[in-house]
């Protein structure tokens, strides 16, 4: 299919876009959803094991042609998986315990400026004056949004339980990203079947603490019914939905429309949960947004940079 073939819904990036970013805002409200029914590990446990097992049958085939890149790279690719994917849902969905599908929607939207910093820190990536405020309005978005429009109480109160988990959150997804810059050249298949097998790995022991630990109570079937979403929806659907706009339309324009998930959580949360959206919400939606627009917009390529043919 060409990059000019709009004819059906799989060759319209921006339909493709819409409805990835559409399901991985809702991944904050099934996952609160999925509280009343499921302990956070366990939930991403199962999730994770499910995705091995669908995936698998698929991706049999890629993963024998690229075995010798597996054999060189298979523990940074497993690895991610479990540091990467892995540590953000445990966390996420414990997080959400604690505070509203609507924070961790917009929490969510610090990873960028997060992988600026990664960038900056680690490898030395220059950066203007005015990234460096964009980076500091999408920080200070932040702490309007966990702070509950009084960003000074952070000093005297600091964060609320939730919304520090899901910072944690939020770093460990903002690694695993800017890790990809070193991602071998595998099939998509292959490289989606060892990092679900990595997170499946990483959760399991996090699961069987739990099982031990708590009084655990079978889920009903509208539990079972959000694993199912939480699996199909943004663990398979929106990635490929997202592998695929970026090869028909390029890795940085399908980037910004990653601003839509905390808006269409936050949306998801009010219309289905029932949650409140106040003023300090829409304060930070914009701060956060238009402060990575701003450092994105501003930013310099480091000298090891390609330039663009």
């Amino acid at each position: 299919m060409s990059q000019t073939d709009t004819s059906s819904a799989f060759g319209n990036a921006y339909v493709l876009l819409l409805l990835a970013t559409l399901g991985w805002g809702g991944n904050a409200v099934a996952g609160k959803f999925a509280t009343g029914g499921w302990e956070p590990f366990t939930l991403t446990c199962l999730r994770w094991f499910l995705v091995v097992v669908f995936v698998l049958p698929f991706a049999w085939q890629p993963m024998r042609n690229d075995k010798a890149l597996i054999d060189k790279h298979w523990v940074y690719l497993v690895g991610i998986g479990a540091f990467g994917m892995s540590m953000f849902n445990l966390l996420m969905f414990l997080a959400l315990k604690y505070t509203t599908a609507i924070n961790v929607s917009i929490l969510q939207s610090s990873m960028p400026v997060l992988i600026i910093i990664a960038n900056f820190l680690v490898l030395s990536q220059r950066v203007t004056g005015l990234q460096i405020l964009g980076v500091f309005l999408s920080i200070f978005g932040v702490a309007v949004t966990t702070t509950r429009g009084h960003p000074l109480h952070l000093f005297s109160n600091g964060l609320n339980l939730g919304d520090a988990i899901m910072l944690l959150a939020c770093a460990f997804y903002a690694a695993y990203t800017f890790s990809l810059q070193w991602r071998p050249k595998v099939h998509w298949l292959t490289f989606m079947f060892l990092l679900a097998l990595g997170a499946f790995l990483m959760s399991v022991p996090f699961s069987l603490y739990e099982f031990y630990r708590y009084d655990m109570s079978m889920p009903t079937g509208p539990d079972w019914l959000i694993l199912v979403y939480i699996i199909i929806v943004p663990s398979i659907l929106c990635q490929v939905f997202f592998a695929r706009s970026v090869e028909l339309i390029g890795g940085n324009r399908a980037g910004l429309f990653i601003n839509l998930v905390p808006i269409f959580g936050s949306l998801l949360a009010v219309l289905l949960l029932g949650e409140h959206f106040e003023w300090f919400h829409a304060l930070g939606i914009a701060l956060v947004i238009g402060g990575i627009m701003m450092a994105e917009r501003f930013s310099k390529p480091s000298p090891s940079e390609k330039k663009p043919r």
